[in-house]
């Protein structure tokens, strides 16, 4: 076969001749598969940054994790002329077609996925052993964080546990496992992060926000309580969790800030400057990648340059928190601008660089602090032993010189207390 084409080049014809004798074949250069991928241990990282960016959509942990986790409880309050899916999640009126309940299923099977892939292909890669642990444990974390909110919001759901590889995979129509199952797996996720992950001051900087050994223990703890409150408890599961919080407190890697407002500062998010926070999700610039946080414009009133869509529940305003704990409360609520009263608003969330009706804030979503493994080991030693006077001394280092007896009556004090915290 014989051809002639002509290309028109700035206005003049030039006339090229070529013949084709055999079929085209393409060699496909730039596509990424599982295959060509995982080759070494810069591929390793930028699967698992991968991973953790995830979790960054507004509609995962930037806001549906609020909307699901805070909205239905006492705190929080959406405005009236909110989106509808909202205001059903705040009465507790929920329905298979509420965007915001799809919003975090999806987003939850998203970040499994890609946590199935690092798990299946990072450990073949030739690279050094301790640091290719490192980041498949960053990847049971995660998965194993990601299965902890299903079985929690849902019961019973689909465990899926390896990468999907074709369109007929069975995966694809996925039946649901018993949550009992579901705790096990989670649990043997979080244990492999432990044992492998990094501890906190050994993340290199070019890696702060990376999941610790310290996060690991920390969500262990968190998902023993859990369990132990429910239908699937395990008769060891509160021993186990005051075990995993004495392991963080004895540490010695983490603490209180001495500052509380320094929880909340963006500008002192990382270890060592940062003692408190042990793991969250990241916001703000990180060297070239720049994924900004909606939530200062979700939380701040028209009059600081905000949406106000989510305000502080008014009792919670009223009686959130005991008369003489004046810095956590005028931190956290606010109910002024300037000298004008407007609805009391949640204030922690706060960003001196944010630009007023933006979404650029640097804000993180923080998900486990210091203060959290405090209040837990409180919680566990309730459980254990009501009578156990030691039980108070987490939750007293948390609230310090608030009267905390009278609020220890259950084992869910601990809980009502962190929204405070």
């Amino acid at each position: 076969m014989k051809r002639s084409i002509i290309l028109l080049l700035s206005g003049a014809a030039v006339l090229f001749f070529g013949s084709c004798q055999k079929q085209l074949v393409e060699k496909p250069y730039s596509f990424l598969t599982p295959t060509n991928f995982y080759q070494n241990a810069s591929d390793a990282q930028s699967a698992i940054n991968g991973v953790l960016s995830a979790l960054q959509p507004q509609a995962y942990y930037q806001r549906t994790i609020y909307i699901m986790t805070e909205l239905p409880g006492d705190c929080l309050a959406p405005l009236l002329t909110q989106n509808q899916e909202r205001i059903d999640m705040y009465k507790l009126q929920y329905t298979p077609t509420n965007p915001e309940i799809t919003n975090w299923w999806q987003n939850s099977y998203k970040l499994i996925s890609r946590a199935n892939d690092v798990i299946a292909h990072v450990p073949s890669i030739n690279m050094d052993g301790a640091a290719r642990n490192n980041i498949v444990g960053n990847a049971c974390f995660l998965r194993g964080m990601a299965y902890f909110d299903l079985v929690r919001s849902f019961g019973d759901v689909p465990l899926l546990l390896a990468p999907i590889t074709s369109p007929s995979d069975s995966s694809l129509f996925p039946s649901r496992v018993d949550a009992g199952k579901v705790y096990q797996q989670l649990i043997t996720d979080l244990k492999y992060a432990e044992a492998n992950c990094l501890s906190e001051p050994n993340i290199t900087s070019a890696n702060k926000g990376m999941v610790s050994s310290g996060a690991a223990s920390a969500m262990l703890a968190r998902v023993y309580l859990q369990r132990a409150a429910g239908k699937y408890a395990d008769p060891a599961d509160n021993q186990n969790a005051l075990d995993e919080c004495n392991k963080i407190i004895g540490s010695n890697v983490y603490g209180l800030m001495p500052v509380y407002s320094d929880v909340f500062n963006w500008d002192k998010k990382f270890y060592p400057t940062q003692k408190e926070v042990i793991f969250a999700v990241q916001f703000g610039s990180n060297g070239s990648n720049i994924i900004q946080n909606i939530t200062c414009r979700m939380f701040s009133p028209s009059g600081l340059g905000g949406s106000g869509s989510f305000r502080a529940n008014t009792n919670f305003f009223n009686n959130g928190y005991p008369a003489d704990d004046t810095i956590r409360r005028n931190w956290n609520l606010a109910n002024k601008v300037g000298a004008t009263t407007v609805s009391p608003f949640i204030y922690k969330y706060r960003d001196a660089k944010w630009i007023a009706n933006s979404n650029n804030s640097r804000v993180n979503w923080i998900v486990l602090r210091y203060a959290d493994v405090l209040l837990m080991q409180s919680e566990a030693m309730n459980n254990l032993n009501p009578n156990d006077p030691a039980k108070f001394a987490g939750i007293g280092k948390v609230l310090v010189s608030i009267t905390i007896v009278p609020r220890l009556a259950d084992a869910a004090s601990s809980v009502a207390i962190s929204a405070r915290a």
